[in-house]
């Protein structure tokens, strides 16, 4: 019999916990010294592959994995913390189509992932690096940018969002050249209170949340080096950090 759902700030986690004896494996604790993976290996099955880049502690993967029961999931986090959270969730619901790894974006993407074979890429909240001189840190660079539309499918889904004004700026001046790229206006309709820890937050806090989607043009590496030269770099200043946010997140 299944047990009452888990609660967040009062947002219930997706799915419920099932009895042990349904209870699965999903961390990957060990990633081959080379790449790329072979995710049919992995998951004992050839499906689309949803990747979640930072994906905390698992929220939004679990809500897809539920939903998309025909697609495989894979989330990546440097927190170890957040990463035990996601898979010991994942796990206790059965979900069999989920991995997570401690992993950062540039590896995994440059690594790990064949060019277009993932057809949906997630990226929620990235961290602006508010410290002056950390600019350099920002994970979302033209040419990462160009990485992930290589690694998705052709027409491939690309999602992110954001509490931080100035990145969303610099996002709407350099997602077009890449993606056919919309606004979301409001919320997502699959998850009103937020995707994300950090969403459920911020609508806590009142904070405007910025969101957008897109799929990959249809881009020749030519193309698409002639279009990531034009691109400017994240040097932005990303204004002051929300300390009280930031440690609400962590706990």
């Amino acid at each position: 019999m299944r047990t009452a759902s888990e609660k967040e700030f009062g947002v219930p986690i997706p799915g419920s916990v099932l009895p042990a004896e349904q209870w699965v494996q999903t961390a990957l604790k060990k990633l081959p010294p080379e790449g790329p993976v072979d995710w049919a290996v992995v998951f004992g099955r050839a499906a689309p592959l949803i990747v979640d880049i930072g994906c905390g502690n698992g929220r939004f993967l679990l809500s897809s994995a539920l939903a998309k029961p025909e697609a495989d999931h894979v989330g990546i986090d440097i927190l170890p913390l957040v990463l035990r959270y996601a898979t010991r969730r994942a796990n206790q619901r059965g979900l069999g189509n989920i991995r997570f790894a401690a992993c950062d974006g540039w590896k995994l993407f440059d690594k790990y992932l064949s060019p277009g074979s993932v057809r949906e890429v997630h990226s929620y909240h990235p961290q602006p690096y508010h410290e002056p001189g950390q600019a350099g840190k920002r994970l979302w660079t033209p040419a990462f940018l160009a990485l992930v539309h290589r690694t998705l499918e052709p027409d491939g889904l690309f999602v992110i969002q954001t509490d931080n004004a100035p990145y969303w700026k610099y996002l709407q001046a350099t997602l077009p050249a890449l993606f056919e790229f919309h606004e979301q206006e409001g919320p997502w309709p699959d998850a009103p209170k937020g995707r994300t820890r950090r969403e459920i937050l911020a609508q806590r806090k009142r904070l405007k949340v910025h969101r957008g989607w897109g799929h990959a043009l249809a881009l020749s590496d030519d193309e698409r080096t002639q279009r990531l030269a034009t691109l400017p770099l994240p040097t932005f200043d990303a204004g002051a950090r929300r300390a009280d946010l930031d440690r609400l997140e962590r706990e």
